[in-house]
């Protein structure tokens, strides 16, 4: 069967930028202080669950799977450029970063205390989101958590360039109530939500969602 284009496009286009992304982008550290508090709640929950590690779906470089690592999270990194898989490893030689696509993971129904998706979901057209949620539905353990992170809006972006590089990915800008909708309908609860105005480097706005998939059905 063939690759979805888009998948082809998103780890075409961050095997060119990778190297850039690691010199443009901040480390979790430099991070709003609010958009690092729901990290570190979501650390907590996770590793007092104890229900299993948690996987960094779309990790990059790994910067945010070294932060939720040194918050005391079992944790390892998933990412579609084997570029950006290779700086991981580099760079984190204590962690485990492996290729992958959140479209189909290759992890056992119910493996998983916790999923991280931080500004990586929004290059997934929006009728592939319900496949790509259904996936961290099957992957969590009953109690486990999600916690996911993007821009939100109201349309898609082709962007010519990212990075100072060309590429060919589009990025597509949802609503938060509908992001949280297609959680609820894969069967997700959320418990939390946060909504961030520009500012910074920010220049869209950007929200945080909280997740949990019920223990029973």
């Amino acid at each position: 069967m063939a690759e979805p284009s888009f998948l082809t496009a998103v780890r075409e286009s961050y095997g060119t930028v990778a190297a850039d992304y690691v010199e443009r982008v901040p480390p979790p550290s430099a991070m709003h202080p609010l958009s690092r508090a729901m990290p570190a709640g979501f650390a907590e929950l996770v590793r007092t669950a104890a229900l299993g590690p948690v996987a960094d779906l779309g990790c990059g470089p790994g910067r945010v799977t070294a932060h939720l690592a040194g918050l005391g999270v079992s944790v390892f990194g998933v990412d579609l450029s084997p570029r950006m898989v290779g700086l991981a490893r580099r760079a984190h030689p204590g962690l485990r970063f492996t290729e992958g696509s959140m479209t189909a993971l290759e992890t056992g129904d119910g493996e998983l205390g916790g999923i991280l998706a931080w500004y990586s979901t929004h290059h997934t057209p929006p009728r592939w989101l319900p496949d790509v949620f259904a996936e961290f539905h099957r992957t969590l353990a009953p109690g486990g958590r999600l916690l996911w992170g993007d821009y939100v809006g109201d349309e898609p972006l082709r962007p010519t360039h990212g990075y100072g590089r060309p590429v060919s990915y589009e990025s597509y800008l949802l609503p938060l109530d509908r992001m949280a909708g297609l959680l609820e309908q894969a069967g997700l609860v959320v418990t939390a939500r946060l909504e961030q105005e520009p500012g910074g480097r920010a220049n869209r706005p950007h929200a945080c969602l909280l997740a949990r998939k019920p223990e029973t059905p």
